[in-house]
């Protein structure tokens, strides 16, 4: 069987005021164009599907999307097999899993074997086998979501904690114990070459800066949990490509696209690996992807910088680009320089405005396009901390948040 291993991909997300949309449809038709070129057996999603904050219109058109982009792929014989991360709503996953259900009830159940030519949700911990289309063998895959309280902590005792570390601390001993448990159950082939497939950040992985999640919030595994007795381990969560451990088979495959400032210079791919009846054969190969530039500009000299910024950045029409902008008041026109920079960075996704008197001094400072105001910072907090609650729970507390600060401003 050949793989081909990628994750990440947030459809439906935005930068600032950019939307990501197409940045990030591109890299999916380049991901299809790669399963096609390189006879890719199944493709395997290693998390974050969907953007958190993607409209249920946006999540609708990103699959419909993804539906055109592998049809032919998945007609033809291949299977795509995916796991949910901590930015895919969990109820929205979970319907898509049940609807694909209710279109094919054939689907695998713990430890069963699946078909091909499907596309394979894991909402929760599971594991099952893929038959390989030209050889006839079998290879196992087993599935680990991000860990959430809701997926793993299913004791009573366990569910009961007093701050966020200890609540962490649950979650990984739950986690490995899940594996543990998949690993013994009695469908669990030892003889069979096998794929893990989990969401999670690994101590000593290289970061170019968790992804609108901070280190305190997030579950952090050591190295001494990642187990090393499988065929493949294809990891999500951690944007930058990367091998673990000096290990080529344990790897992060990265996003898809540069999401943000803190990967401006990432270079990213996906990896590709043959499977055979007694594991992995030959190399693993990494495909380049084509990412778009960002950048972080300070403009401090508009009458020097502006004439040249088109020679310097080549690519500034597709550039996604955050500004500083130094003005004199009195002396130089504030409006007819934004007016340039936007016809040279159309994307400009942040732009922080510095006005100076005549004799240097900066005396006010705005921004447009970022989460800036007390209100915003509040609105954008409790989005992050609700992630993983069920909407009708999101919208009762950020419509109490709104009235709190009404109350406040009146």
């Amino acid at each position: 069987m050949r793989l081909l291993h990628t994750g990440d991909w947030h459809l439906g997300d935005r930068l600032g005021r950019i939307d990501r949309t197409d940045d990030l449809r591109r890299a999916v038709e380049h991901i299809a164009a790669y399963c096609a070129s390189e006879e890719i057996d199944t493709l395997l999603v290693a998390g974050d599907l969907f953007s958190e904050i993607a409209s249920p219109d946006t999540l609708r058109e990103s699959i419909r999307h993804l539906q055109e982009v592998f049809e032919k792929f998945m007609v033809e014989g291949g299977t795509v097999v995916a796991i949910t991360g901590n930015h895919d709503r969990e109820p929205f996953c979970q319907t898509l899993r049940l609807a694909m259900g209710l279109a094919a009830p054939l689907g695998p159940k713990l430890g069963d074997l699946g078909q091909t030519h499907r596309f394979y949700l894991a909402t929760g911990p599971t594991f099952f086998r893929i038959p390989d289309r030209r050889t006839g063998g079998e290879v196992q895959f087993v599935l680990l979501p991000y860990p959430t309280a809701q997926r793993y902590l299913t004791r009573d005792e366990l569910q009961a904690y007093n701050s966020l570390q200890e609540k962490n601390r649950h979650l990984t001993t739950a986690y490995m114990a899940k594996l543990d448990e998949l690993q013994r159950h009695s469908a669990f082939r030892h003889n069979l070459p096998t794929v893990l497939s989990a969401h999670i950040a690994v101590e000593g992985a290289t970061l170019s800066g968790f992804f609108r999640l901070s280190e305190e919030e997030d579950i952090v595994f050591d190295a001494a949990s990642v187990p090393l007795g499988f065929a493949y381990v294809g990891l999500g969560h951690i944007h930058r490509p990367q091998a673990l451990f000096g290990q080529e088979y344990l790897r992060y495959s990265g996003s898809i696209e540069r999401m943000d400032l803190g990967e401006k210079n990432d270079d990213k791919s996906v990896a590709v690996v043959d499977l055979g009846p007694h594991g992995r054969e030959g190399e693993v190969r990494l495909l380049d992807l084509p990412s778009t530039p960002i950048a972080d500009l300070q403009i401090v000299d508009p009458v020097a910088q502006l004439p040249r910024l088109k020679d310097d950045y080549p690519e500034h029409e597709k550039m996604l680009v955050r500004l500083s902008v130094y003005y004199t008041a009195g002396e130089q026109n504030r409006e007819a320089i934004l007016r340039e920079l936007e016809g040279i960075f159309p994307r400009w996704y942040f732009r922080e405005l510095h006005e100076r008197n005549e004799l240097g001094q900066t005396l006010t400072a705005a921004s447009e396009g970022g989460q800036e105001t007390f209100e915003e910072t509040v609105r954008g907090y409790l989005r992050q901390e609700l992630i993983q609650h069920d909407e009708a729970t999101r919208d009762r507390i950020l419509a109490r948040a709104e009235e709190l600060m009404r109350e406040v401003q009146s």
